[in-house]
């Protein structure tokens, strides 16, 4: 054993064989050197368990292929592109939304280019970064004013430290909400300062408690829009017009946390009523914050939009700074709410859109062509069939609503299930699917047609590799 430890070549002689190698020429030569060190420590383990026993396995001919694809596969970035097979839309652990074309053309542009960030071309001078955005914004909600911030969480914790910093935010206990990551609107209250006080009941919450709520140390009156979970049956909440009332009444501004903001209409296709951005200021509300990664289909954005009052006091904020967007966020939202001015064309472009509005027809016939691709590339190895199944938005929004579509399942022949969707995981561009009655199904609502050929590729090979 030690004499074959001494034949195992040195790091020095694997470097100098692989800057012939082209396709490990962009690698840093650091991560380069720790990598063929990595493969190093594994020959070696395999003299310590008998897989390696004699000398001419340890040459540097014998080995080089090897390590070079060990290389190859080590260094693969580890935030990475993978293909959504599994008809969630809004996939909040897949990057939630995919841009449009034009957002992403956007963003390479100002990545790749100097841009006028925060520079007014009309005057030479410094300028603001949320001029590139805001007028879309108050065109398309019909809002005096609004800015953006990274995401939603930093929005509603910025009008909340802006505007009731120290005093009471009064706000329904049935709208006390937590989404992913374990935010909560309480705890989002705490850290900004502002004091929570909850009115009503969980499941029915009336006029008069908000009224009652009221007293000098009141700052604001807040709805949280509870789009993640619905209640049913003996329930009450008071509508925002009445909310809205009241604040005047008071003169206290009324803030609506709307968490998936959404400037499309779905009601046409046959969604569940969902209030859009442009419906809650039209109500009167008086600032409304929002994703731009969620029903938007743009980039992660926290927007605030509202009475200019109001939002000119958040611009304010010294906060703001910490929380705001940098220009590749700021060229996707512009872009995709550009498209917004036209509803049709962003139903089109957006792709969080056009998967949501997608009719079970074009799902049919995508499923039929998929299923034909599979069926070739798995002759042998698995067996191909399309059958009904229900996609979902996902994002926290329309939980209810089951999006009727046509799912291509595939039973492999010499493989269980389970082990299919762990090794579609591990492949260069890892698919994503979901498993159903024992089998693997595909939901062409959220794959592209250039992904088919990707798709029917990756489970070919690890149908393939379990064969052997």
């Amino acid at each position: 054993m030690s004499s074959l430890f001494r034949h195992i070549p040195s790091v020095d002689r694997f470097l100098q064989d692989m800057e012939q190698d082209q396709s490990l020429k962009s690698l840093p030569r650091p991560l380069l050197k720790d990598l063929v060190g990595e493969f190093l420590d594994l020959c070696r383990e395999e003299i310590r368990s008998g897989a390696i026993n004699d000398e001419a396995a340890l040459a540097l001919t014998a080995l080089s292929a090897r390590a070079a694809a060990y290389v190859r596969f080590k260094a693969r970035p580890h935030f990475k592109r993978v293909i959504n097979a599994t008809g969630v839309v809004i996939h909040t652990n897949l990057g939630r939304s995919i841009l449009a074309g034009e957002a992403v053309e956007a963003v390479v542009q100002g990545c790749r280019h100097y841009s006028n960030l925060e520079l007014a071309l009309e005057t030479g001078q410094r300028g603001s970064r949320y001029s590139h955005v805001e007028k879309l914004l108050c065109r398309l909600t019909g809002a005096e004013a609004g800015l953006v911030v990274n995401n939603n969480a930093a929005a509603v914790l910025l009008v909340l430290d802006t505007l009731a910093k120290g005093r009471e935010v009064v706000v329904s206990r049935g709208q006390l909400v937590e989404i992913g990551g374990s935010f909560r609107i309480p705890e989002v209250m705490k850290k900004s300062g502002a004091v929570l006080h909850e009115v009503g009941a969980t499941n029915r919450t009336h006029l008069r408690d908000y009224e009652e709520a009221i007293g000098e140390g009141t700052a604001m009156l807040m709805k949280v829009h509870t789009s993640n979970y619905r209640i049913i049956g003996f329930h009450k909440e008071v509508d925002i017009a009445d909310l809205v009332t009241l604040g005047r009444e008071r003169n206290l501004p009324v803030f609506e946390d709307l968490g998936s903001g959404n400037l499309f209409d779905f009601s046409p296709y046959g969604f569940m009523p969902e209030p859009t951005v442009q419906q809650v200021l039209k109500s009167g509300v008086d600032v409304v914050s929002f994703s731009g990664d969620k029903l938007l289909g743009g980039p992660q954005a926290g927007v605030i939009v509202g009475r200019k009052e109001y939002i000119d006091r958040i611009k304010k904020n010294q906060l703001n700074r910490a929380l705001r967007i940098d220009k590749m966020t700021l060229a996707a939202l512009e872009a995709t709410l550009r498209l917004y001015l036209d509803p049709e064309l962003a139903r089109r472009k957006v792709p969080t859109l056009a998967m949501i509005t997608a009719g079970r027809d074009e799902l049919s016939a995508r499923a039929r062509r998929l299923k034909r691709r599979l069926a070739r590339d798995l002759t042998g190895l698995a067996e191909v069939s399309v059958r009904p199944g229900f996609s979902r938005v996902g994002g926290g929004s329309f939980p209810e609503q089951d999006l009727p579509t046509a799912l291509v399942a595939v039973s492999p022949a010499a493989m269980d299930v389970e082990s299919l969707r762990q090794g579609l995981l591990a492949t260069d561009i890892p698919v994503i699917g979901r498993v159903e009655d024992g089998r693997f199904c595909l939901d062409p609502r959220t794959l592209l047609d250039e992904e088919f050929a990707l798709v029917a590729g990756a489970v070919r090979t690890v149908l393939q590799d379990g064969m052997n």
